[in-house]
C-alpha cells in the first residue's frame, strides 16, 4: 500500500465504523486536490505533513472530544491499557485459584468450591481492572497537564513526534492474520487453568459421586509422580506465557511466531507422552474403580486411556501448528 492509502487507513481506523467509508473518500479527494499531476513521494510527504498526524486529524472528525486525555497521549494510553489489562487479569485469576486450592480442606462440596472460585475470580478481575484503569489514567492525566510542549502534536506509541516516514513502518494486518487481545487472554487463561489442575490434581482431577453432596471419591493421578516432572512442566508454562506475550506485542501471525508455536507444541506433546506413559501415573484406586464400573481389565483401561489421551493431544497439536502456519502465510 502507498503512503496515501496507509495515511487514510490510520485516520479512519480511529473513527466509528459507520463513518469510515465517507470520510475515507473525502480525505482521498482532499489529498489528490493538493497534489500535482505528476507527483513524487516527496510531494506526498509534503501534503501529508500539512494535514498532520492522523491522530489529530481523526480527533477533528470525532463527534465527542477527548477531554481527560487529549490526542497528544491518547494513542499511547490506549495501547498500554490494552496491553496491561489482560496480563493483570490473568495474574489475578492465577492468584485466586492458587490461593483457594492451597487452602482447600475438602469440607466444601465441589459445586460450592467451583462457585467460590468463579465468584472470587470475577471479583478479582473487577478489582484489578479498576485499579489498572485508575492508576494508568491518573498517570496520563497528570502527564497531559504537566507537558510543556507548545505544539500540542500527538506522540506515537514510542513517545516520538509523528512524521510521514512513520507510515513506512506500519503494515495493515488482514483480519484473519491478526491476533486479538481476547485470543492472548484466552491463551494465558488456559495456561493458568491446566497448570492449576496439574499441580493440584489430587484435589481436582478424579472421580466424583453425586447425591446430597457432590463428593470427591478418589484422585485419578498420583500427585507425587506428577511432581517428578515439575522442571519440564515449568519450562512449558514459561514457553506458553512468553509466546502469549509475543503475540500481544506483534499483533499478527508471522513465520517466526508459527515456528515458535510449532516448537512449543512439540515440547508439550513430548512432555505429555513421557508423563502419561509412566506406569505409576494413574492412582490404583482410580483404576480399580473404573475397571469395576466398565467391567474391563486394568490393562485394557490403562491402554485405552493412555492411547486415547495421546491421540487427542497429538491431533490437537497438529491442528494448532497447521493453523499457525496457515495464518502466517496470509498476505
Amino acid at each position: 500500500m502507498n503512503l496515501i492509502d496507509i495515511y487514510i487507513h490510520e485516520v479512519t481506523r480511529r473513527l466509528p465504523e459507520k463513518n469510515r467509508e465517507d470520510i475515507a473518500l473525502e480525505l482521498r479527494s482532499t489529498i489528490e486536490d493538493m497534489l500535482l499531476d505528476n507527483y513524487s513521494e516527496e510531494d506526498v510527504k509534503a501534503v501529508l505533513e500539512k494535514l498532520g498526524n492522523p491522530v489529530t486529524l481523526a480527533s477533528g472528525y470525532r463527534d465527542q472530544p477527548m477531554h481527560l486525555i487529549g490526542p497528544r497521549y491518547f494513542d499511547v494510553y490506549i495501547t498500554l491499557l490494552k496491553m496491561i489489562l489482560p496480563i493483570a487479569t490473568v495474574i489475578s485469576l492465577i492468584s485466586v485459584i492458587a490461593e483457594y486450592v492451597i487452602g482447600y480442606g475438602g469440607e466444601e462440596t465441589v459445586i460450592n468450591s467451583v462457585l467460590t472460585i468463579i465468584g472470587g475470580g470475577i471479583r478479582g478481575i473487577i478489582e484489578v481492572g479498576i485499579q489498572t484503569f485508575f492508576w494508568l489514567t491518573l498517570v496520563f492525566a497528570i502527564l497531559e497537564r504537566t507537558d510543556k510542549g507548545k505544539d500540542g502534536q500527538p506522540y506515537t506509541t514510542k513517545l516520538t513526534k509523528w512524521t510521514p516516514d512513520d507510515l513506512k513502518k506500519i503494515s495493515v494486518i488482514p483480519k484473519k492474520k491478526a491476533i486479538s487481545k481476547l485470543e492472548v487472554f484466552g491463551s494465558l487463561m488456559w495456561t493458568a487453568i491446566w497448570a492449576t489442575f496439574y499441580f493440584y490434581a489430587n484435589h481436582l482431577v478424579g472421580v466424583y459421586e453425586g447425591g446430597d453432596r457432590f463428593k470427591f471419591v478418589t484422585p485419578s493421578f498420583n500427585q507425587e509422580v506428577l511432581l517428578e516432572y515439575w522442571p519440564i512442566v515449568l519450562v512449558v508454562i514459561g514457553f506458553e506465557i512468553a509466546l502469549a506475550l509475543y503475540k500481544l506485542i506483534k499483533g499478527q501471525w508471522t513465520k517466526r511466531m508459527a515456528l515458535c508455536n510449532a516448537a512449543l507444541q512439540l515440547i508439550a506433546t513430548i512432555t505429555f507422552i513421557v508423563i502419561v506413559r509412566n506406569p505409576n501415573i494413574l492412582n490404583q484406586d482410580f483404576i480399580t474403580y473404573m475397571t469395576n464400573l466398565f467391567t474391563i481389565t486394568s490393562n485394557q483401561f490403562e491402554t485405552w486411556l493412555v492411547s486415547g489421551g495421546i491421540s487427542i493431544f497429538i491431533l490437537s497439536a497438529v491442528i494448532t501448528v497447521n493453523d499457525g502456519f496457515r495464518k502466517a502465510r496470509i498476505r
